[in-house]
């Protein structure tokens, strides 16, 4: 496929952009493309793309709350009171009541003596570790964190040194290694988006409180689903008090959009006039406000929700595990099948697409070249059926692929 030209005279800045050419090439060799996949109907654990229907194994619903109808009123009620948005910031015109129960409800759950809302759990991530961090600090990152995360070190200008993943003495010897006399912070995933497996948490507030260095967890795979009230990985571990600040989204178990950030009283005043993503953003518009908080209360009220998602994130797992499949280290309902090289994860993709089973091809730079996998998660409203279907076509596709013997 011959590549388009820029008009003489272009920017050479955009020329970047014309040589771009992978997802033609991709297409071009036969090899399968799988994103951007356009979903004309949802029905919860079913979704349609392309007119057939698909059981969505590939979703962070966790709790599957984004039908339920408490959810589905409450964004209804707040549209049509509040509007369609608050066409302003935070700062100035766009507070509303809703964000500030909203606040009060995380920081009641969490377990932490305030919270404050961001438009994304993208820029809550940012907003934090940019507003805390200056030039003259570190910060200390996982290797397999989340890109919002890395993107807020970035961001902060400060100095940002990654460790091994999951690898408290290797975060051990890096803070020792550190001359810095400054402020130094600690950022780890709560609950690892690509392979499931926890934090040590344990580990790592020791190794950070041993420095002097704060320590954030990002909480946007374990809101809802850690903890013994689905308050997160820190309340898994029994750390919330020791854990200086958690974040997270409401994208993934609360079923809407948003993110937030629960600290102590005097870290959250200090956000709320130094975060730019706070400052410098549109605020959460109020229907999404609204489902937020009804699906935190459908979560508090309705625990049998967990049990269930438990049930079948076993289930999975120990059927995948049962047929050969290797599911890495996971200890959540996020279940990666591990494929390897990049081809083979692409055909084994497609061939699930057209068995009627919709998972997440994970490649590079997501994981290393090697290690491309099927990234597969429950939700609690999945019946033992769909499991079973998934797990039926996942064996005879894998054999047929040689992933399994």
């Amino acid at each position: 496929m011959s590549k388009p030209k820029p008009a003489t005279g272009f920017p050479a800045i955009f020329n970047k952009c014309y040589n771009y050419t992978r997802p033609q090439d991709v297409k071009k060799a036969g090899i399968p493309y799988p994103y951007f996949r356009t979903i004309s109907d949802s029905e919860d654990t079913v979704v349609t793309i392309e007119g057939k229907q698909r059981i969505m194994l590939g979703s962070n619903n966790y709790l599957g709350l984004t039908h339920h109808p408490k959810v589905l009123e409450a964004g209804a009620d707040a549209l049509r009171r509040y509007g369609s948005g608050c066409t302003g910031s935070r700062l100035l015109n766009g507070t509303l009541d809703l964000h500030c129960r909203l606040e009060e409800a995380i920081a009641e759950h969490i377990g932490k003596e305030k919270a404050i809302v961001f438009s994304t759990g993208y820029m809550a991530n940012l907003g934090v570790i940019s507003a805390l961090m200056s030039r003259r600090d570190t910060v200390y990152l996982d290797k397999l964190d989340h890109a919002s995360i890395i993107d807020g070190a970035s961001m902060a200008v400060s100095e940002t040194v990654r460790f091994n993943h999951n690898d408290p003495e290797d975060l051990d010897r890096r803070l020792q290694a550190s001359n810095s006399t400054h402020g130094s912070m600690v950022v780890v995933d709560g609950v690892y988006s690509m392979e499931g497996s926890l934090a040590n948490l344990p580990e790592f507030l020791r190794v950070s409180r041993k420095h002097g260095a704060a320590l954030i967890v990002d909480d946007a795979h374990a809101v809802g689903v850690m903890g013994p009230n689905g308050d997160g990985s820190a309340a898994h571990w029994n750390l919330t008090d020791e854990v200086d600040v958690i974040t997270g989204t409401f994208s993934k178990s609360l079923a809407s959009i948003g993110g937030f950030v629960a600290a102590s009283a005097p870290v959250i005043q200090y956000l709320k006039h130094h975060s730019r993503p706070l400052i410098f953003s549109a605020s959460l518009p109020p229907a999404s406000t609204a489902g937020t908080l009804a699906a935190l209360e459908v979560l508090r009220a309705e625990p049998e929700r967990r049990t269930r998602l438990w049930e079948n994130a076993r289930r999975l797992m120990e059927g995948f595990r049962t047929l050969g499949f290797d599911i890495g280290p996971t200890e959540s309902p996020i279940v990666p099948i591990l494929v390897g090289p990049f081809n083979e994860t692409m055909i084994f993709w497609q061939k699930l697409f057209d068995a009627g089973v919709f998972t997440n091809p994970v490649v590079p730079p997501a994981v290393p070249g090697h290690a491309c996998r099927l990234r597969t998660s429950t939700m609690a409203t999945h019946t033992p059926e769909q499991i079973d279907f998934c797990l039926d076509a996942c064996e005879r596709i894998g054999r047929e692929l040689g992933v399994i013997g």
